[in-house]
C-alpha cells in the first residue's frame, strides 16, 4: 500500500526551536487556537505563535493559572475549557463562534498521561476522553470558523501510540486496566482522528496532521511517581536527566507542531504523522519507537473512531458525508 509517510527534506531536525521553525514566516492577522497552551509545551508553541504575530486562543481548564503564565504576551486570549466535560467544550466554541472570526491554526496539545484508573462523563476512562473525544467534540464544534480561516489542525500525538492500538471491543479499558496501554490508545486515537479529519476537511481547504513532539519532562508527568521515572531510565536519585541529550528543550520540543501548523513546505499534504520537524516514516518491524505503526494511519480504523467518537459525544459536523 502506498503512504505520504515519507520524509520531504524540512530543513530542520529533532534539535529545531519552534522559533527557528518561524523564522521568517510572518503570522499577522492569523488566529490559533491551542488547548492547554500556558504549560510546559503548549506554552512554548503559544510563546512562538505570539512572537510570529499570531493571535492566540488558549482555552484551559484552570484559567487562573493560565492567565498567570501567559501574562505579559503579546495578543493572547484566555477562556474556560474542560475536554473531560462535552458541557464544557460546547460552551466555549458557543463563545467563540459568537465573534465571528475566522480560525487559521487549532493546536490539539492539552493531554493526561499514565494516570490511574479515572473515569469522566458516562464512564469513559478519562485518556481517552480528554485526550481524543473531548478534542474531537471541540473541532466538530469550531468546525464553522476552521472552514472559514482554512485552518490546519494538529494534534499532538507521541511515540505512545506505539503501545496500542483502539481497543475496539473495550475502549474504556473497563477490564484490565493498564495506564501506559490506555495513554497508547488515547495517542493512537489522535493519529487516527488526523488521518479522517483530512479526508473531510480538504475538499474545504482545512488540512490536519498528528505528531510525536519527542521526550520532554514537563507537567505532563505529574501521575508519574519519581521511582517510576528513575526505573524508566529518565532521572536520577537527584532528580537530574540520567541522559540529557535523550530528551529535548520544550522550546525544541514545541517545534515540530509549529512546524506542521505553519511551514510552506505542507502545503497540499495532510492526514500525516510528523516528527523531528519533519514527515515520520512507516514504523520498522524491529520494535523500535521511531516512525509510526500501520494501527495509527489506517484509513478504515480512522473512518470507525470517527463513527464511534460522533456516537459517543452526539457532534459530528461531517455527518451527512463521513
Amino acid at each position: 500500500m502506498s503512504t505520504a509517510q515519507h520524509k520531504i527534506g524540512s530543513g530542520f531536525g529533532a534539535r529545531s526551536t519552534a522559533d527557528e521553525v518561524l523564522q521568517g514566516i510572518d503570522l499577522c492577522g492569523s488566529l490559533a487556537v491551542v488547548t492547554g497552551g500556558y504549560s510546559g509545551l503548549g506554552l512554548e508553541t503559544t510563546r512562538a505563535l505570539s512572537k510570529a504575530g499570531a493571535r492566540v486562543v488558549v482555552p484551559a481548564r484552570r484559567r487562573a493559572a493560565a492567565e498567570e503564565a501567559l501574562a505579559g504576551l503579546e495578543r493572547v486570549e484566555v477562556d474556560e475549557l474542560d475536554l473531560g466535560d462535552l458541557q464544557s467544550v460546547r460552551a466555549f466554541a458557543e463563545r467563540f463562534l459568537t465573534s465571528d472570526r475566522a480560525i487559521d491554526i487549532v493546536i490539539n496539545n492539552a493531554g493526561v498521561m499514565a494516570c490511574p484508573e479515572t473515569r469522566v462523563g458516562p464512564g469513559w476512562e478519562a485518556q481517552f476522553a480528554t485526550n481524543h473525544l473531548g478534542h474531537y467534540a471541540l473541532v466538530n464544534h469550531l468546525w464553522p470558523a476552521m472552514r472559514q480561516g482554512g485552518a490546519r489542525v494538529v494534534s499532538v500525538s507521541s511515540t505512545g501510540h506505539h503501545n496500542s492500538g483502539i481497543r475496539w471491543e473495550d475502549p474504556h479499558w473497563r477490564q484490565g486496566y493498564d495506564k501506559w496501554g490506555a495513554y497508547g490508545q488515547a495517542k493512537t486515537a489522535n493519529v487516527l482522528f488526523a488521518v479522517h479529519l483530512d479526508k473531510l476537511g480538504r475538499e474545504h481547504g482545512v488540512r490536519a496532521f498528528a505528531l510525536h513532539p519527542g521526550g520532554i519532562l514537563t507537567p505532563l508527568q505529574r501521575h508519574l511517581a519519581k521511582e517510576e521515572m528513575i526505573e524508566r531510565g529518565w532521572i536520577d536519585e537527584t532528580g537530574a536527566l540520567v541522559d540529557p541529550d535523550a530528551f529535548k528543550t520544550p522550546q525544541q520540543g514545541a517545534a515540530t507542531q509549529v512546524w506542521a501548523a505553519t511551514s510552506p513546505r505542507l502545503a497540499g499534504l495532510g492526514g500525516v504523522y510528523c516528527e523531528d520537524c519533519e514527515i515520520a516514516e512507516p514504523a520498522a518491524p524491529d520494535g523500535s519507537r521511531t516512525g509510526v505503526k500501520d494501527w495509527a494511519t489506517d484509513p478504515e480504523q480512522a473512518a470507525r473512531l470517527w463513527a464511534l467518537s460522533a456516537e459517543l459525544t452526539g457532534v459530528d459536523a461531517f455527518a451527512s458525508r463521513s
